[in-house]
């Protein structure tokens, strides 16, 4: 093993990236293994693009309070390096009289992960600020908006290769082992296999990473990850501009409901659903398009069916299987059960987006406990 490292990334989707950037920044000699072409092609590149707020997440879980922060330190940085974004707002609209209450929830939910900017909203005002979103009652979130994910990550990519992070693409993790007081990264690209020495292991692996667990002989139940695919459909160029925020529906169990979004040029995409998967594939179901109209209608009242077309589809890494309850964020270092110096993130589905400065700083931390 010729090379030694500091610290090696697995997984260069948002938070990965996020995170070279954060500990190369701390002077660290840092390397980046992805076995894709390039960085963000999974998840990262599959979502919704929102900046969420941090409403809906039970108060204290990492999920809270890394949405809540890192809402904040994204719009800064995309301020500060002209990343484009907005800030629109959304609206979460209860459909009748039975949804209400489940409002009232997320409101004072949001009130105690400390969002403090929300505002109820009656019918009337929902017609006042969109004319033409039908419901009952909803809730304005101000500081929910969107970004272009592809920009933020070649920004994370630009300086962390700058402050000297090596990236290497199209490398897959096949090996980790112990080696001393570190871990031996065993890596398979076109030249075949590879090894490297390192102290820190951080395991980004996104879709893959309860496999990467188990290469470093973690095998949890609590660790196994549950495909969940979301389908979008886009909507015709007649409905551009049609609504100035996000619109929401109540939540569901497994998402967030179909719900609407805008692209930075003011199209509208309906998305995603959640339907629990057994393999990961990237194909829009077509048959879905029904009930997304149907779905969307309810809110949208003058939508047709021949204005909505398949779009792309995502596939989120979830803990939480069907009928579970929630399930945070697994962001640990696991030298408790022997694996010291191996940090593991596991089921970062959505707020990771919107959350990952906040992790990169969290992941910093850990890092620092184990390098000292």
């Amino acid at each position: 093993m010729s090379i030694e490292v500091d610290i090696a990334i697995i997984g260069a989707g948002v938070v990965g990236l996020a995170i070279a950037d954060e500990l190369a920044e701390q002077g660290k000699s840092v390397f980046v293994f992805e076995r894709n072409s390039t960085f963000g092609q999974e998840t990262s590149s599959r979502n919704s693009e929102v900046i969420h707020a941090g409403l809906y997440y039970p108060e204290d879980s990492l999920k809270a309070k890394l949405c809540v922060e890192g809402n904040r330190l994204l719009y800064e940085l995309c301020e500060k390096n002209n990343i484009p974004h907005k800030k629109l707002g959304k609206i979460i609209l209860a459909a009748n009289e039975r949804e209400i209450p489940k409002l009232e929830d997320i409101y004072q939910q949001a009130e105690r992960n400390g969002v403090t900017d929300l505002e109820l909203l009656s019918q009337a005002d929902i017609k006042r600020l969109e004319p033409n979103v039908k419901g009952r009652a909803g809730v304005l979130s101000p500081s929910t908006g969107i970004i272009d994910t592809h920009s933020l990550m070649q920004f994370f990519h630009k300086k962390a290769a700058e402050h000297g992070v090596d990236f290497l693409f199209e490398t897959e993790v096949v090996g980790l082992d112990r080696a001393g007081d570190g871990w031996k990264v065993s890596v398979r690209d076109w030249e075949g296999i590879s090894e490297l020495a390192t102290r820190v292991v951080i395991n980004c692996a996104g879709l893959h990473s309860e496999e990467v667990a188990r290469l470093a002989g973690i095998d949890r139940d609590d660790y196994a990850l549950h495909y969940c695919k979301g389908d979008y459909f886009g909507l015709s160029s007649k409905w551009r501009n049609a609504i100035d925020h996000l619109v929401y529906p109540t939540p569901e169990q497994a998402g967030l409901g179909i719900h609407a979004t805008l692209s930075l040029d003011g199209m509208i995409r309906l998305g995603p659903d959640a339907r629990y998967v057994d393999s990961i594939e990237y194909k829009v179901d077509i048959s879905q398009k029904r009930a997304f109209y149907e779905s969307a209608k309810k809110f949208l009242p003058a939508l047709e069916p021949d204005d909505l077309t398949p779009d792309f589809a995502g596939v989120r890494p979830k803990l939480q299987g069907p009928n579970d309850g929630f399930r945070d964020f697994v962001i640990r270092h696991e030298d408790e059960d022997g694996f010291s110096g191996l940090i593991n993130l596991i089921g970062i589905e959505s707020p990771g987006l919107t959350a990952c400065l906040a992790i990169s700083r969290y992941v910093r931390e850990l890092s620092k406990e184990i390098l000292g």
